[in-house]
């Protein structure tokens, strides 16, 4: 196996600490799946529900305490 090394700030690295948690698996096991399934993409058709999970995984800026309230989202 090799290995490979990357820089990446430190909320990026706490934030994929987190989901690997919540995963219970290890920030190099989502990096390696991450990985394959990247480089099976590039050898099959790009399916439409993967790009979308992945444009929504990799969205920035998005918390679900930004959502608006009731009152915001019926204003009229």
């Amino acid at each position: 196996m090799k290995n490979i090394t990357l820089s990446v700030d430190e909320e990026t690295y706490r934030c994929a600490r987190i989901a690997a948690a919540e995963r219970n698996t290890t920030v190099s096991a989502l990096v390696r799946d991450y990985l394959r399934t990247f480089a099976r993409a590039a050898d099959a058709d790009p399916d439409p529900a993967a790009a979308l999970f992945a444009a929504l995984d990799c969205a920035q800026g998005f918390r679900a305490a930004d959502r608006l309230t009731r009152e915001e989202a019926h204003a009229r």
